[in-house]
C-alpha cells in the first residue's frame, strides 16, 4: 500500500506543476468515454477495465486482459440530441511476443454534420439568397496509441501503461488544429480488491489552432460585430482519476461495485466538490453478472448543483443503465443514459467486443 501512496503523490505533484496557463474544458470530447458498458456504469471503470476500451479509460488495463495471444476489436456508435451529434469509436488490442505486454490503438470521432454556413447568406446589396447556403461539419478526432505491461507479481499484481494522443479538430473550412498529449495509468489487484489511477494529459496537452477566412467572410464577421479569431495555442490541463472496486461472488452471481473520483485542475467547476484549482467529481457504478455471460449495470456520475423553478439548489446526477450479453467470442453491450440530465436528452448506446483467437 505504501507504493500506492507514492504513486498517488507523484501523480498529484505532476498535475499541480503543469496546471498553469491553460484553458478550461479543453478537449472535453475525450471525457465522454467509449463503450456502452462504461456509459451504463457512470464511467466508473478506471480500476477494473481490462478490455480494448482500456486504451481510453486506463491503458494499464490492457495488460490485465486474460487472453494473452488473441486480438480484441471494439466498436461503438452513439447519436445525441436526436441524431445531431454523432460519437464513434473503433479500437483494437494487439498481443506482443511477450505475454506480459499489450498494444492498443483507439480512434475516436465526435462531430456535428450538415451545419448551414450563413456567412454567405447575404448578397452584396443586403438581400437574402438561400441558394448561397453551404453546409460544413465540426468534428473532433483522436488517435490513441497505447502500451501496457504486467509487473512482477508479489503480494498483489501491478499493471502499468501509457498513451500517446494525437488530436485533430476541424470546424469546416474555417479552422483546424493539431494537438498532442500523454496519459499514464496504473492498476493494482490483490484478491478481490481493485485499484486504478489515470493521469490524463500528464505533461499538459496542446492544440495549435489556425484559422482561414476569405476577405468576404471577414467583412461579414466585422459587420455583424463578431471577433475574427487569430492563430492560437489551446492548452489542456492534467486530470487525475482514482478508482476503487471490489469483486464479490455468490455462487453463479458476481457483483462488482466501483467508486471513482475525477480530479480536475482547471479551476472551479460545477461538481460535488468545487474549489480552485481542484474540483472533484465522483462516479459510481455497479455491475452484476451471471456466470460472466449476462450482465446488468447501473451507474451515476456528473453530480451537478442546479437551481429549480422554486429557486432552490438541487443536486442532479447523470444516471446510466445497461445490459450486456457475451456469446462465445462476441460481447454486445447496451446503455441508456442521459447526456444532460436537466434537458432529458437520453440516448441509446450500443457497442461490440469481438475476440479473435489464433487456431491451436
Amino acid at each position: 500500500m505504501n507504493l500506492i501512496y507514492r504513486v498517488l503523490i507523484g501523480i498529484v505533484l505532476i498535475c499541480t506543476v503543469n496546471a498553469v496557463h491553460a484553458q478550461k474544458y479543453s478537449n472535453e470530447f475525450l471525457s465522454i468515454g467509449v463503450g456502452a458498458r462504461a456509459q451504463a456504469l457512470g464511467n466508473a471503470v478506471v480500476a477494473q477495465t481490462n478490455d480494448v476500451t482500456a486504451g481510453v479509460w486506463n491503458p494499464a488495463g490492457l495488460a490485465a486482459n486474460e487472453d494473452a495471444s488473441g486480438i480484441q476489436i471494439g466498436a461503438m456508435h452513439a447519436e445525441w440530441f436526436a441524431g445531431v451529434g454523432k460519437f464513434d469509436y473503433l479500437g483494437i488490442m494487439l498481443p506482443s511476443s511477450n505475454d506480459k505486454r499489450r498494444l492498443g490503438i483507439s480512434l475516436i470521432r465526435f462531430g456535428v454534420d450538415e451545419i448551414p454556413n450563413t456567412l454567405t447568406l447575404y448578397e452584396s446589396d443586403g438581400t437574402v439568397n438561400f441558394d448561397n447556403l453551404r453546409e460544413f461539419s465540426a468534428a473532433d478526432y483522436a488517435l490513441l496509441l497505447s502500451y501496457a505491461q504486467k509487473g512482477q507479481k508479489r503480494e498483489g499484481q501491478w499493471f502499468w501503461g501509457g498513451n500517446v494522443k494525437v488530436i485533430h479538430r476541424r470546424i469546416g473550412p474555417f479552422a483546424n488544429s493539431w494537438g498532442f498529449g500523454l496519459d499514464g495509468g496504473v492498476q493494482y489487484r490483490r484478491g478481490k480488491f481493485r485499484f486504478g489511477a489515470l493521469a490524463k494529459d500528464i505533461t499538459t496537452s496542446f492544440n495549435a489552432w489556425s484559422f482561414n477566412f476569405t476577405a468576404e467572410e471577414k467583412q461579414t464577421l466585422e459587420l455583424t460585430n463578431n471577433e475574427i479569431p487569430i492563430n492560437s495555442l489551446e492548452i489542456t490541463k492534467p486530470q487525475l482519476v482514482l478508482g476503487f472496486a471490489q469483486r464479490f461472488q455468490f455462487k453463479k452471481i458476481g457483483l462488482t461495485p466501483e467508486l471513482d473520483f475525477i480530479v480536475s485542475t482547471d479551476g472551479k467547476r460545477n461538481t460535488l466538490v468545487s474549489a480552485n484549482p481542484f474540483s472533484i467529481d465522483p462516479a459510481i457504478g455497479i455491475e452484476a453478472d451471471l456466470n460472466q455471460t449476462v450482465f446488468l449495470r447501473v451507474g451515476m456520475n456528473q453530480f451537478q448543483k442546479e437551481t429549480s423553478f422554486e429557486g432552490k439548489s438541487v443536486l442532479s446526477p447523470r444516471p446510466g443503465l445497461g445490459v450486456g450479453l457475451k456469446i462465445s467470442n462476441l460481447q454486445v453491450d447496451y446503455a441508456f443514459t442521459d447526456l444532460a440530465a436537466q434537458e432529458n436528452t437520453y440516448s441509446h448506446i450500443i457497442s461490440l467486443l469481438l475476440n479473435l483467437k489464433p487456431r491451436k
